[in-house]
C-alpha cells in the first residue's frame, strides 16, 4: 500500500484493517504525522500537534489489537479536534490570544467518546477566534489554506477539519456548525460535513444551551465515515438540554437506500449560485430523478431572515465576546472587533423581533417537508472564495457566499454537504441534503446513494502527490 493510498483511506476501511491485524495503529499514525508536518507550512490545518501522545496510544492501541482486546468501532483511527472543544492536557485556544495558555483538565463529552471508540487525537485543528468566521484565519495561527488551491479560503469556522480531510492529514474530524461552519468547509475542501439535528450530539460549549442554534458533527471524506462518527458519538448529556429527547437512530447499515418515489424539494429561490454550481446542481438532481426520486423546485417564497440573521449572529457575539474587548481588543481578531461592534447597536426589541423570525422560518421549512421527505440546494454559492475576499462578510446574507446554510441553523435540521462535481476554476462545489428533524441517517442515506453514482471520494488535491 502506497503512502498516499494509506492516507487518503477511508476511516471505515482502516478500523476494519486494523481490527484484522492487517493494518498497524503505529504506522498509521505515524504516517499522518509526518503528512502533518510536510503541510503545516503551507496548508496549516492544526494549531497544536500531539504527536509524542498520539504515537504513545497508537503503540497501545497496536497492542490492544495483538492481546485480542475488544476494540472500539474507530480502534487506532487518527482524528483531529477543532480547537473549540476542551481537551485534557492539551491546550485549547479557541483560536484567541485570551487563551493562548488554556489546557484544559478535563475532555469535552464528545472527545472523551471518540477516545473511548478507540480513536486517536493527533492534534486541534485551526478555528477563527471563538468560531466566529465563515474562513479560517486570525492573529492566533494565520491563515488556513485550501489544500485544492493554496490561494484560496479552507472556509470557516472548521477549517482545519475541512483542510486536514481534504488533504489526507486525518481521514475524520470533529468540527462544530453555528453558522454553516461544517458545511463551508467542507463544500470548498471537496469533502462531507455534516450538521446534526440540534441535540443528537450533545453540544456542551454552546454559552446558552437553550436558545441554541450551534452543534458539533463530523467532517469526513466518505458518506460512511460520517455516519460511522456520528453513531459512535451520539447519546444524551445531561448538560445538552436538546440532546435528552433525541431519539435511539437506526444503524446507517441497516437497509439500503432506495430513492424511489422518493420526494426532494430543491430550493431554488435559496441564493444565487455562479452557472458551475448550478450546472453541479443539476447534475446531481438528474442523478437522483435517474434512481427514482420526484424532484420538484420548492421554496421559494420563503422569507429567510436575513437581516433579522445578522442580528441574532451579531448581537451574540456581542453578549458572549463583547466583556473581552477592554483588555484584550488590541490583540483580537480586527473582524471579530468589528462585529462585536455591530452588535451593540441592537437594542431588545430587535433582537426578540429576530427570535420571533427565526419561529418563522423554523415553522415554514417543517411545513415544506409535509410535501417533501427531504430538500436541497447548493452549499456555497460559488467555489471556495480568494482571500481578498473573506476580510468583511457583513452584507446581506440573502445572497452571500454562504446563503444557502444558516437557515438550517435556524430551524434545527439535519444538513449534510456532500461534493457535487468541479468549478471552471477546478475547485470542488457541493450539494446540501436537508431533512425533516431526527432524520439524520436517512439523510446521510441520501447523501450516500448520490456518492454510489457520482463518486468523490477517490479524488485527491495536487499537493497529496508530495505525501
Amino acid at each position: 500500500m502506497s503512502n498516499q493510498d494509506l492516507l487518503f483511506m477511508p476511516a471505515t476501511q482502516a478500523a476494519e484493517l486494523i481490527r484484522k491485524r492487517e493494518l498497524s495503529p503505529v504506522t498509521y499514525v505515524d504516517a499522518v504525522l509526518a503528512a502533518i508536518e510536510k503541510t503545516q507550512p503551507t496548508v496549516n490545518a492544526y494549531v497544536t500537534v500531539t504527536a509524542d501522545a498520539a504515537r504513545a496510544e497508537a503503540r497501545a492501541a497496536e497492542q490492544a489489537v495483538m492481546d485480542r482486546q475488544k476494540l472500539g468501532p474507530l480502534h487506532g483511527v487518527p482524528v483531529n479536534i477543532k480547537d473549540l472543544f476542551p481537551t485534557a492536557g492539551v491546550l485549547t485556544t479557541y483560536g484567541s490570544a485570551i487563551h493562548a495558555d488554556t489546557v484544559p483538565a478535563e475532555d469535552d463529552v464528545l472527545v472523551s467518546r471518540l477516545k473511548a471508540a478507540g480513536a486517536i487525537m493527533v492534534g486541534k485543528s485551526t478555528t477563527p477566534e471563538f468560531g466566529h468566521n465563515g474562513h479560517t484565519t486570525g492573529p492566533a495561527f494565520g491563515m488556513t489554506r485550501n489544500p485544492w488551491n493554496l490561494d484560496r479560503t479552507a472556509g470557516g469556522s472548521s477549517g482545519g477539519c475541512g483542510a486536514a480531510a481534504a488533504a489526507g492529514l486525518t481521514p475524520i474530524g470533529l468540527g462544530t456548525d453555528g453558522a454553516g461552519s461544517i458545511r463551508l468547509p467542507a463544500a470548498a475542501c471537496g469533502v462531507v460535513g455534516l450538521k446534526p439535528t440540534t441535540g443528537l450530539l450533545p453540544y456542551e460549549q454552546t454559552s446558552d444551551s437553550f436558545f441554541n442554534y450551534a452543534v458539533a458533527g463530523p467532517l469526513t471524506r466518505t458518506i460512511a465515515d460520517a455516519a460511522l462518527m456520528t453513531e459512535t458519538i451520539a447519546g444524551p448529556s445531561p448538560l445538552d438540554p436538546w440532546s435528552l429527547g433525541a431519539p435511539r437512530q437506526e444503524p446507517f447499515g441497516a437497509r439500503p437506500a432506495n430513492l424511489s418515489g422518493t420526494r426532494i424539494g430543491f430550493l431554488s429561490g435559496l441564493g444565487k449560485p455562479a452557472d458551475d454550481v448550478a450546472a453541479n446542481t443539476r447534475a446531481c438532481l438528474k442523478a437522483f430523478e435517474g434512481m427514482g426520486a420526484i424532484v420538484e423546485e420548492a421554496g421559494a417564497d420563503i422569507d429567510w431572515m436575513a437581516e433579522q440573521a445578522r442580528t441574532m449572529y451579531f448581537g451574540n457575539l456581542n453578549v458572549y465576546f463583547g466583556h473581552h474587548l477592554a483588555e484584550w481588543r488590541d490583540k483580537m481578531d480586527p473582524l471579530l472587533v468589528h462585529w462585536i461592534g455591530l452588535g451593540q447597536g441592537f437594542g431588545t426589541v430587535e433582537f426578540r423581533k429576530a427570535q420571533l423570525a427565526r419561529s418563522r422560518l423554523y415553522r415554514s421549512i417543517q411545513k415544506l417537508f409535509e410535501r417533501y421527505d427531504f430538500l436541497v440546494s447548493p452549499t456555497l454559492q460559488e467555489t471556495a472564495i480568494t482571500f481578498d475576499r473573506t476580510k468583511d462578510m457583513t452584507g446581506s446574507w440573502a445572497d452571500g457566499w454562504n446563503a444557502c446554510v444558516y437557515p438550517f441553523n435556524q430551524t434545527g435540521n439535519p444538513a449534510l454537504t456532500v461534493p457535487s462535481g468541479f468549478g471552471r476554476d477546478g475547485l470542488p462545489t457541493a450539494l446540501q441534503i436537508v431533512g425533516p428533524w431526527w432524520r439524520d441517517m436517512e439523510v446521510l442515506r441520501v447523501g450516500a446513494a448520490l456518492e454510489s453514482v457520482r463518486p468523490w471520494a477517490h479524488k485527491r488535491p495536487p499537493l497529496a502527490a508530495g505525501l
